[in-house]
């Protein structure tokens, strides 16, 4: 049997604003409505960032509290991710929304070069980011941006340091850091077999390279993550009107290759998250339909 696709939709990220596009939401509310959008077209993941009034990014609990509260209201059963990464804070305060409980959040085990930085992550910060997940029971999505980031994950679920199931997302197309290539993507597949058999991966792709991404993802049984935090355009010449516009898309090739959708039930249950209620679900379903 098929395993369902999950799809992630990563909604505003810290960098994209809206003089790239305006449909970036940055306030709740529109991230709220562009979150809403996605879960309809089949998105079971919120991979949430926050931001500040002039855009800028955020780190801050109170931001993120709201953001949980109105997605849990208006995506019933929807996987709310948050994001510990470096560019909405440095040190402890990356992971100071965590006690508010969501159901991941990402975390990085090494440091790599970005496009005009090199992105920290210590190894003691790492260590204390997976305590708290671990104290609050919040299941990390392990965003691997170099080779070496797997076999960390590896290793620290081995020993006990990372709570729930191992996920792992192969981020892909950072200027600086991994290239978009078939020939390393296959081969992290292959590691992640050969390291975790069983583990459940994703990969995503940056800017141009998001189609490619969940094309080679969806096509080998992985799972994909889509958005405007990671890609502001459908085409060259043409911006996405929304988050939902991406998802859409990335249903598309699931279509192509014959994976269905996960739901947010499905995508819990994959995942080894906590099952929403009967009625969640049912709320989920009625959502999508209407």
């Amino acid at each position: 049997m098929t395993t369902p696709c999950i799809i992630c939709v990563a909604i505003t990220g810290s960098v994209a604003k809206k003089a790239d596009n305006p449909a970036v939401p940055i306030t709740v509310a529109e991230q709220v409505e562009s979150t809403q959008e996605a879960f309809e077209a089949g998105a079971a993941i919120a991979h949430c960032h926050v931001r500040n009034d002039d855009e800028s990014p955020s780190s801050d609990p109170e931001k993120f509290g709201r953001l949980l509260e109105e997605l849990r209201k208006h995506c019933p059963g929807m996987i709310i991710q948050f994001s510990t990464g470096g560019r909405s804070g440095s040190g402890k305060s990356r992971g100071g929304m965590l006690p508010l409980k969501p159901d991941m959040a990402s975390l990085t085990v090494g440091s790599n070069n970005f496009p005009t930085r090199v992105y920290e992550n210590p190894p003691d910060l790492v260590d204390w980011l997976a305590d708290e997940m671990t104290t609050y029971n919040v299941t990390p999505e392990i965003e691997a941006f170099d080779l070496s980031h797997i076999h960390t994950a590896v290793a620290m679920h081995k020993a006990g340091k990372l709570p729930g199931k191992l996920y792992i997302q192969f981020v892909m197309g950072v200027k600086n850091a991994m290239p978009v290539d078939f020939d390393v993507f296959e081969y992290y597949i292959r590691t992640v077999e050969r390291l975790a058999p069983g583990t459940e991966w994703c990969a995503a792709g940056i800017g141009r390279h998001q189609s490619t991404l969940n094309e080679w993802s969806i096509r080998a049984g992985g799972h994909a993550r889509t958005g405007l935090e990671d890609n502001v355009r459908l085409d060259k010449s043409t911006l996405a009107p929304s988050n939902a516009a991406l998802v859409k898309r990335t249903v598309g090739i699931c279509e192509d290759h014959a994976r269905p959708v996960a739901t947010c039930a499905q995508a819990r249950e994959i995942l080894g998250l906590r099952a929403v209620s009967p009625g969640t679900e049912l709320d989920q379903m009625n959502h999508r339909l209407m």
